[in-house]
């Protein structure tokens, strides 16, 4: 882990105040049981009929192997057993959109070799930037093989399907997902089992698949304008096939923005509900082709359909991981306009970790290069996402050349990836007040209505901004906010057995009102149960600070 190992910077009453106020050890044993238990019964395999249900979606389930691999005799048993279509991709892939998700009569789940993690409910598969958080909870219980055989899942991902994707189904062929891949080679190269030394052979086959994905960051697809930095991209047209399963989705859009005409209504074309063919063909063009998405033929209201425009940046909003937010427009309708601040702080910590590994394979030249490419991203980060009179980092539109001043939680990203300077960190650590609240910190301090601002709290984004304060000596901040997530989730899990996807962190409850988007508040959660464990370390070292003085 890259936070300190000691919380010696506590002020005295609030640590205190921390230790009285701890949880009964039954609660606590009772919630650390179903996290236990969970690894298990959201794993997933391909001889395992639950793996290849996908509630997303309604048809028969299919199974897509890579155009080469020959069929393995456990795909083969679970055919027969669970009544699975399995099928060959129908050709070999070298990179990512070349088979798109229209080329397969039918939509299906992508083999995996390994066994892997899910999140929970909606989301049966394996998600890019979701195995990074639960790595860390498998790694915190000792589960390395399970662990380590998702990340050789991802490097399957790059060799047979051109890319770590956003999940292991065939619509999501043309995006990825945050890139953590570095972060994920480091976990299980630091933690080997028991006994061990760390495997220098794996690192190396890992380091090749590390540069094969960065490289889809570095491509022309993916940046941002002449600034050096990057942008999130998605190589589909029109909406996601994923929407199915919420098909008021795009209405709902159209809906808003139509009661707000002044707010990008560039977002919005005209077009009927039946279109002829003639107006069909044209849409195809100005918004999307309802010949061949339901989900398009059906985003429709009063004459009014989204943009292709939006539609791009739609689907670059969900290779980001935060759809939907306000963040970059409504419903992050301009989100391909923006380099964004936490993926390139993932970036730099990409270049520094590449880094890190060629030294250790003594590959010093290579070593220099990436040391060279960090440097570079983090001048451009502070020359452009560092906003020095606010105080904080901001995305920032290389399409206008503007600032972004939307507030969101991503700042605390770059404290993380340690390309902050001290002043810098406190200056940002200075406007906790935005996010803040009495079960933990809101994404955004923006109330829009959707699952990704305020004022909702997701663990992902709160571990990031919880070890990046820890990491710049604001101990006494991430411990406080750490006693207050994990306040959040135990009081919920005791009402109702469950932990959640997200929560309210203003009201301090997993009753979720979402206006428009993503609803439902998800029962798992892959990502909830692991960072729960990693901010009860925190405390743990609190106490144990505590009872050496």
């Amino acid at each position: 882990m890259i936070r300190p190992r000691a919380l010696f910077a506590l002020l005295i009453l609030a640590s205190l105040s921390a230790v009285a106020q701890e949880p009964p050890a039954t609660d606590q044993s009772h919630i650390r049981d179903y996290i236990h238990n969970a690894w298990d019964t959201l794993s997933r395999s391909m001889y395992d009929c639950k793996s290849i249900v996908d509630p997303k979606v309604h048809q028969v389930p299919v199974l897509y192997l890579p155009a080469d691999l020959p069929t393995p005799p456990a795909v083969e048993t679970m055919r027969k057993s669970c009544n699975v279509d399995v099928r060959h991709l129908p050709r070999v892939i070298q990179a990512i959109g070349e088979v798109r998700p229209s080329e397969l009569p039918v939509e299906g789940l992508l083999y995996l070799p390994n066994r892997y993690v899910v999140p929970g409910g909606r989301f049966n598969e394996m998600y890019g930037w979701d195995s990074y958080f639960i790595l860390l909870g498998l790694e915190h219980e000792g589960r390395r093989d399970l662990a380590k055989g998702m990340v050789e899942n991802f490097f399957f991902e790059i060799a047979n399907y051109g890319a770590i994707l956003n999940a292991n189904r065939t619509y999501y062929f043309t995006r990825s997902q945050p890139p953590f891949l570095s972060s994920m080679i480091r976990e299980v190269y630091e933690h080997p089992a028991p006994g061990a030394q760390p495997d220098k052979q794996w690192l190396a086959r890992a380091y090749d698949y590390a540069e094969r994905d960065y490289a889809l960051w570095i491509s022309l697809e993916h940046r941002a304008g002449t600034t050096g930095l990057a942008h999130y991209e998605d190589l589909g047209e029109g909406p996601v096939p994923e929407q199915a399963d919420d098909s008021s989705y795009y209405p709902d859009v159209i809906r808003w923005l139509l009661a707000h005409p002044g707010d990008h209504p560039e977002y919005l074309v005209t077009g009927p509900a039946n279109p002829t063919p003639a107006q069909a063909k044209q849409l195809a063009h100005t918004s999307c082709d309802v010949t061949v998405s339901h989900v398009c033929a059906l985003a429709v209201v009063d004459g009014h359909r989204l943009s292709a425009a939006f539609y791009r940046s739609d689907r670059a909003m969900r290779e980001s991981g935060f759809d939907p937010s306000f963040r970059f427009g409504p419903f992050s309708g301009s989100t391909v306009e923006f380099a964004d601040v936490g993926l390139n702080s993932l970036l730099y910590k990409y270049e520094r970790d590449m880094a890190d590994f060629s030294t250790i394979l003594g590959r010093k030249d290579e070593a220099v290069v990436w040391t060279r490419r960090a440097a570079t991203r983090r001048a451009a980060i502070d020359k452009y996402l560092w906003n020095q009179d606010a105080g904080l980092y901001t995305d920032y539109n290389f399409v206008t050349g503007k600032r972004s001043t939307y507030h969101f939680l991503t700042t605390f990203y770059p404290l993380w990836a340690g390309a902050s300077t001290l002043a810098q960190a406190a200056a940002v650590r200075s406007h906790l007040d935005l996010f803040e609240q009495a079960g933990g910190l809101q994404t955004s301090d923006v109330l829009s209505g959707v699952q990704w601002d305020a004022p909702y709290g997701w663990a992902p984004t709160t571990w990031l901004a919880v070890s990046g304060l820890d990491r710049n000596g604001f101990h006494d901040d991430a411990a406080r906010i750490a006693r207050k997530f994990t306040a959040t989730i135990l009081d919920n899990f005791l009402r109702d057995g469950t932990i959640r996807e997200k929560y309210n962190v203003a009201s301090g409850s997993a009753n979720v009102k979402v206006a428009t988007g993503y609803k439902s508040n998800v029962v798992g959660f892959g990502w909830t149960n692991a960072v729960f464990l990693q901010l009860e370390d925190i405390l743990a070292e609190l106490a144990g600070t505590l009872t050496t003085r």
